[in-house]
């Protein structure tokens, strides 16, 4: 399933074209629902994605929120990034990060 959504983000990139080097928006929207899931994305303008596995019979969740975890985690993700003691390509190993995660998952169950 996320693989099958990981070939859609590409589709939707590339469809995108230059067009989203420009773009502010960087959240994909629902990438492929199924009867027991439904499978969200986001791509950073430096190429990283990032997808969110959703029960789909949690009917709480709205848009404009999965689109906020998204941000948040982008920031956290780019907090993790910035520090020099980071070794790209390295497992993320920070608490902070970690901590957020797990805080967002707690909210959303």
């Amino acid at each position: 399933m996320v693989h099958t959504s990981l070939d859609v983000v590409d589709e939707k990139i590339s469809a995108m074209g230059k067009a989203l080097v420009d773009q502010r928006e960087l959240y994909l929207g629902l990438l492929y629902p199924t009867e027991d899931y439904k499978v969200y994305g986001y791509v950073t303008n430096s190429k990283v994605k990032f997808v969110m596995v959703v029960d789909s019979s949690n009917t709480a969740l709205r848009d404009n929120e999965i689109r906020s975890m998204f941000r948040k985690l982008h920031n956290s993700y780019t907090d993790v990034m910035c520090n020099p003691f980071y070794n790209p390509g390295d497992r993320i190993q920070s608490r902070a990060f970690d901590g957020m995660v797990t805080s967002m998952m707690i909210q959303v169950c």
